[in-house]
């Protein structure tokens, strides 16, 4: 563990060079926050020794690199929207949409993931599987009871899918 004096020579040295890293990967204050942190923390708990200034700037670049890189590809980040786009939305939404949705967001969690995937994300039933970890037959059925749900809750036999 290094002691208190090398990280803030550390931190002084090489902070302007990690944000603007950060930054320009991931566009987002709070992540590129999240990442500085992730690399000083790392720096901390590292025993590598260096052989030059240049040889630590070039272990901070690539260490921040790499985080970025690692958050942009986490699979809860790409699958996620942000509340911003989530509020406007319903604004954008004519009155009879807007029952639908309201509708699938009142379904119990299983039934709404699927509907949710597979009417508004376009997504087949082997997808879903795939992503949810579940047999196909029953995305089938978690499908098939979900219709029913919504059909009995907007109003019988007249509404399509």
């Amino acid at each position: 563990m290094r002691s208190e004096q090398e990280v803030n020579g550390a931190i002084e040295r090489h902070a302007n060079t990690i944000r603007r890293l950060c930054m320009i990967y991931l566009k987002n204050y709070a992540d590129t926050e999240d990442i500085f942190q992730t690399v000083f923390l790392k720096y901390v708990l590292s025993s590598v020794s260096f052989e030059s200034e240049e040889h630590e700037k070039a272990w901070f670049i690539r260490v921040t690199i790499n985080a970025c890189k690692d958050l942009l590809k986490n699979f809860f980040r790409s699958r996620t929207v942000s509340m911003d786009e989530i509020m406007e939305q319903p604004a954008q939404l004519s009155p009879d949409h807007r029952e639908v949705l309201e509708a699938v967001l009142s379904l119990p969690q299983k039934y709404r993931d699927v509907v949710y995937l597979h009417y508004f994300e376009d997504y087949t039933a082997p997808q879903i599987s795939r992503i949810l970890g579940k047999n196909v037959n029953t995305i089938y059925t978690l499908l098939t009871r979900s219709k029913r749900m919504l059909r009995e809750r907007l109003g019988g036999d007249g509404f399509e899918w």
